[in-house]
């Protein structure tokens, strides 16, 4: 089973379409938002995917009863601070904000947490939790827009520059 991660995609509508197209023809069931859309018309950009989405808030969701409504029409989730995920024998977490993911890992509960907000692809073990921060989607502040596929079973992470394409 395969989910795509994304975060930071700061109204970058054309490498969401992007996103929306590596993610259905990869086949992931779920697709995870690290926080930053920004406004709520971005949020149709993803309305094209085959999968569910559950997403955080980021620092600069500021609009967020026009994100929620947006999240709410399409059957998504959207938290304000932390998400919770099982699937596929999983349990994940995602967070927005860095601060929050060393005691994320070190409880010890999560084997994948996820977070946004430093614009930069990491992934790493802490004990026995994955950490994905997938970069920065809308690629405005490093030039490079990135996603991340995580199959679940092996826990094995591809990341995939969506500048590339362009």
């Amino acid at each position: 089973m395969k989910i795509g991660l994304l975060a930071d995609s700061h109204d970058n509508v054309s490498h969401l379409h992007q996103a929306v197209e590596l993610f259905n023809t990869e086949g992931v069931e779920l697709v995870l938002h690290a926080g930053d859309f920004v406004a709520p018309f971005a949020i149709v950009a993803l309305q094209g995917l085959r999968s569910r989405v559950v997403a955080v808030f980021g620092n600069n969701d500021g609009e967020r009863v026009g994100l929620t409504n947006k999240f709410t029409a399409a059957g998504w989730e959207v938290h304000p601070n932390l998400a919770q995920v099982e699937i596929g024998g999983r349990r994940i977490g995602v967070v927005h904000e860095p601060e929050l993911v060393p005691a994320l890992a070190a409880g010890g509960y999560y084997d994948l947490v996820v977070y946004g907000h430093t614009h930069e692809v990491e992934v790493r073990r802490e004990r026995d939790t994955l950490i994905v921060n997938p970069g920065e989607a809308g690629g405005w502040l490093t030039g490079r827009a990135t996603v991340a596929l995580v199959e679940l079973e092996t826990l094995e992470v591809q990341i995939r520059d969506l500048s590339a394409s362009l």
